[in-house]
């Protein structure tokens, strides 16, 4: 799925993230993707996303649609035309915007689901809530602003765990073709980030237990970004195991 270049600003993104088994975690995900380890550990999360001002790029004015939108995400590799890729796996993506849940899968990549949020923020705290309108999905994330990642995570410092979400860019999400992914790369302007001190992170996704049984996952740490001027780039979409294997 091709579209032109969109462009606008991250208000806010938080991106809380959690430590899973990876052989659990490949269980989950469909062919061809699998989990990109960091000490042993496979990387998942959710992605709660307030964007403003996104129009296409070649718009002359400075029009641009808000919107609140929601993704459950994971780091992941593949194989392709010989090469190893990397990036990230979106199995669901909600958002408030009518127009985002039209578009979705049909002049935007991906499949879109219209859900509601409840927001409450200050410049040091956060508390965002989603609820899907199909009963689906549900997430909330409250934190706080701090200065240092949890003594448990598995990345060594704020740069690392930066670094790595940074190389996943480009994502692949579930259409709704069988065997088809839709392909997004994110290029931020000014990539910048700091740590969130979770005080309560809830998902129906990674909270199920017939998907994550009793200690198979567990909350690693979070990163806010904000005010980043940012492109949404297609990419081509990455089709069935089969296609890719041939």
């Amino acid at each position: 799925m091709r579209i032109p270049v969109i462009e606008g600003i991250i208000d806010r993104r938080i991106l809380a993230n959690f430590r899973i088994d990876p052989e659990v975690m490949s269980r989950v995900l469909p062919a061809p993707f699998r989990p990109k380890l960091i000490r042993g550990y496979a990387i998942g999360g959710v992605c709660l996303i307030r964007l403003k001002n996104v129009r296409p790029r070649i718009m002359p004015f400075s029009w641009g649609i808000r919107s609140e939108n929601a993704a459950h995400r994971f780091a992941v590799e593949w194989d392709a035309d010989g090469q190893t890729h990397e990036g990230v796996y979106v199995n669901r993506r909600d958002t408030d915007s009518c127009l985002n849940a039209l578009a979705g899968g049909r002049i935007f990549p991906g499949t879109h689901h219209h859900a509601s949020f409840t927001v409450s923020e200050s410049e040091d705290h956060f508390s965002v809530s989603m609820q899907s309108k199909d009963g689906q999905a549900q997430m909330k994330v409250v934190g706080s602003i701090t200065d240092r990642l949890p003594e448990s995570s598995v990345f060594d410092s704020l740069a690392a765990a930066s670094e790595f979400f940074e190389q996943g860019s480009l994502g692949y999400s579930a259409s709704d073709a069988e065997g088809r992914f839709d392909g997004l790369e994110l290029r931020c302007h000014d990539w910048s980030a700091e740590p969130l001190q979770i005080e309560n992170i809830e998902s129906s996704f990674f909270d199920d237990s017939h998907l994550f049984p009793s200690g198979s996952v567990e909350f690693d740490c979070a990163l806010l970004m904000r005010g980043i001027q940012h492109e949404w780039h297609s990419r081509q979409d990455l089709c069935c195991p089969e296609t890719i294997k041939t």
